[in-house]
Formats: C-alpha cells, structure tokens, sequence
C-alpha cells in the first residue's frame, strides 16, 4: 500500500531514504532547511568551480554507493586512481602509507616500525569487531605499537581531531578507519581510491532527479521545525508554518537537533540524544597556481600546525590544471577555537601550506574559503551503540538515525546511502 513519508534531512543518508522510498511506490516528501541537497556533500561554486565544501573520497569498499551508481546509470563517471600519501615530520614530507615507506620512515626506530606495520595489517584483515567495541582505542593502539611509535604516529591525530575526548574512544571505531583504508589498496604497495566526474554533484543531482521522476517532492529551504506525536503515534509534520499529514517520518538530521524537533519523545529518548557529543570542523579549502606536494593524503606532526593533517584532493581527481587542498580544523564545538574568525583559519593555513612547500608564494594562492559546520562527526565512545536509543523509536510511525547508527563505521557517503535505503524497506514493508 502506498504510504506518505516525511523525510528529515537531504544529505546523501536522507536522499537514500527517499530514494528508496519512491523506487519502492511511496510517496516521500524531503524537508531540508538548506537550499540545496547533499549536507556536507553539498556542492558550492568556488571562483568559477563546482565543488564540495568538505572533501570526500570512495573506497574499493564502497559497495552501496556504488549500487546506486549502477542504478542510475552512472558507473561510468567512476574512476580509480592510484594515490599516494606522505607524512610531514620534522620539517620534511616523507613517503608514506606501504611497507618500504614504513622502513624508511626517518624518526622512529625499527622496532616501534615492526609494531607500527603488524598493527595496521592486523586490523586490515580483521572482520570482527565487537571484541574491541568496550575497548579504549588510545590505549589499545598504545599497547598494539608501543610508546614510541604512539608519539610520532597517533598522538596528534588524536589530540587534532578530538581533544578533551581522545583518550574516551572506542577502539571499535579507529579500527573502522584504519581498515577502510588498508582495504582500499590493490597490493600492499599501493592505494586505489575513486572520484566522479562532477564530483558528489553528479551522485546526488542523479538520485534528486530519480527520486523526482519516481513521485518524490523535495522542500529545499524548509525545515521541519516539529513532528506531531499524539497517542504514541506519528501524526505529520509542522514546517514552513503548516501542519502537514504522514503517514510515517524518517528523520535523518543531527540527532542534538531531535529534542528541539521532537520535544514529545519519552524523556529517556530525549536524554539519550541530548547525552550525544559532535565534534565540529572548520574546513578550508585552497586554490592554488601549484601543487603542494604529489600526495592526495598528507599526515602532519609539526608542533606548529594544529592539524592532523590535509587532503590534496587534485591529486586524486584532476580538474583542468587547477590545484585544490582541503585543511581541516576538527574541534569541539563549545571549544573557544571554533568561534574564531574565518581569517585567522585562513592565514594558518597559508601559513602552513608556505611551510610545506616553501617554493608557494602569496601569489600562487587563487582563493580560499572557510566552511563550518558544527555537528560534523559524532564522538565514539567505548559501548556506542548501547547507549543509542534503536533507530525504530517507541512510537508508532517514526525513525530516527544520523551517521552515529552505522558505527562502528566511520561517517561516509556509501554508509548512510546503505543505512538510509535499509530503514525505508523497513519502514515501507
């Protein structure tokens, strides 16, 4: 039976949903309160360049994305390049990311590299993932490498990305990140990753259409501001000051956002969301006459730079002799560094790309912008998953899930596309 489904949210976990929906024969109605579709994968002109605001990259293990590629009829946008990472330490970009490069890694010792390399081929060929989910991860990765290799290797990828909560996350969870890109090579000598033609824009431009050309509607600029629960059931949704009839709703916003949106949950539901923490990120993203490096990844350990490291992203996907970096500044949003001006992130990122490659002048720099956005990653604890209410929540009628519910997977497009089509069988059957 047909059935009319609010969405929440039209970033790729939500087009997923509606996707779904409309292939299935229902009619979803997508409320987004930005003006375009895609979330952090959502294009925006850069002087003149369509492009994202928040890199991204695929996997060989991209497996839903790549579905719905095939689905659309646009597998032959993807590509697969060979890719190389480098490391920035001690004042110089070494080589980095396969065995020699581990071996000729200068500034660590061949015992701490032996330690370093089983760790990281041990995860890789790991299935199983419960035994590690009540599991510390800064601890595990201590014990797994040792001190020495903790402190030239991991430390300041913990402390860049998380701060006051690197030494409260599940081991589950690094795991995750650590396998799916040990599995994106073709031989222990080298990475493979993928890009489209066009970018995310062609991806999620291909699934609007679908879900369009299938009886979908998409509200842009409309945000659910309520979901009306009444007698345990799903009544509608109120937005752009009107009170719209559902059968069922299937949120896919941030969940700090759902106590606001959903102030009728039961109190538990509600605390457990509000219990949920997020980090934030500045991204910057860079123009330039010239490339930095020849790396599409580059780890950084420099104790003038707080970052964890940058995305070359031409380097993987060319794009007409123009070169493009990504840096991230990943910080807790209550943390005095996110209200910082855009300028001061900018001017540390000139600053640090200048010291990299110091053959970069001011006049190589075309143009910079930063980008924010404030619930940019959930924070992993040890046990996530127990203290997530189920993405079927006690109500009749209603779903809720954000990137949080595919751990102990890191947030990417192939997660949420997989997730979001599994609730709308769910809640279309």
């Amino acid at each position: 039976m047909k059935q009319r489904i609010a969405v929440l949210g039209a970033g790729p976990m939500g087009l997923a949903v509606a996707y779904q929906l409309a292939r299935d024969g229902h009619e979803p109605v997508v409320y987004e309160a930005d003006d375009r579709v895609g979330g952090m994968a959502a294009h925006f002109d850069f002087s003149g360049t369509s492009i994202e605001r928040y890199y991204h990259f695929h996997a060989i293990s991209d497996h839903a994305f790549l579905k719905v590629l095939d689905e659309l009829g646009l597998s032959s946008k993807m590509h697969w390049v060979a890719t190389k990472m480098g490391y920035w330490y001690r004042g110089e970009v070494q080589e980095w990311g396969n065995p020699i490069a581990l071996l000729k890694f200068r500034g660590l010792g061949l015992a701490a590299k032996f330690r370093y390399g089983l760790h990281a081929f041990l995860s890789t060929k790991r299935d199983d993932w419960k035994p590690l989910d009540h599991v510390e991860a800064s601890g595990w990765i201590k014990r797994n490498v040792g001190p020495e290799a903790w402190e030239v290797l991991w430390r300041r990828l913990f402390d860049y990305k998380f701060y006051d909560y690197s030494d409260n996350l599940s081991a589950a969870w690094i795991w995750s990140r650590i396998r799916r890109i040990g599995r994106s090579r073709y031989n222990l000598f080298k990475e493979k990753l993928g890009y489209l033609d066009g970018g995310s824009e062609t991806l999620l431009e291909g699934m609007r259409a679908d879900i369009l050309q299938h009886g979908g509607i998409l509200r842009l600029k409309t945000p659910a501001t309520r979901v009306v629960i009444e007698g345990g059931k799903v009544k509608g949704v109120e937005a752009g000051g009107e009170f719209a009839p559902f059968d069922k709703v299937i949120s896919t916003i941030p969940l700090p956002y759902v106590p606001r949106v959903m102030p009728d949950l039961p109190p538990a539901t509600l605390d457990a969301f509000r219990a949920k923490k997020n980090i934030a990120v500045v991204c910057v993203i860079a123009k330039l006459k010239k490339p930095v490096t020849d790396n599409f990844w580059l780890n950084t350990n420099d104790e003038e730079m707080d970052i964890p490291g940058l995305v070359e992203y031409t380097n993987l996907r060319p794009m007409n002799g123009e070169h493009i970096v990504y840096v991230p500044f990943y910080v807790p949003g209550e943390h005095p560094k996110f209200a910082e001006p855009d300028q001061a992130f900018l001017d540390k990122v000139k600053r640090y790309l200048m010291k990299i490659n110091p053959r970069l002048a001011e006049s190589d720099f075309v143009d910079m912008r930063a980008s924010r956005y404030r619930y940019a990653q959930p924070i992993c604890e040890p046990g996530y998953l127990d203290r997530l209410p189920p993405a079927k929540l006690p109500v009749d009628g209603l779903w809720v899930a954000d990137t949080s519910y595919y751990y102990p997977e890191d947030r990417g497009i192939s997660e949420s596309i997989d997730f979001g089509r599994k609730m709308a069988r769910e809640a279309g059957a």
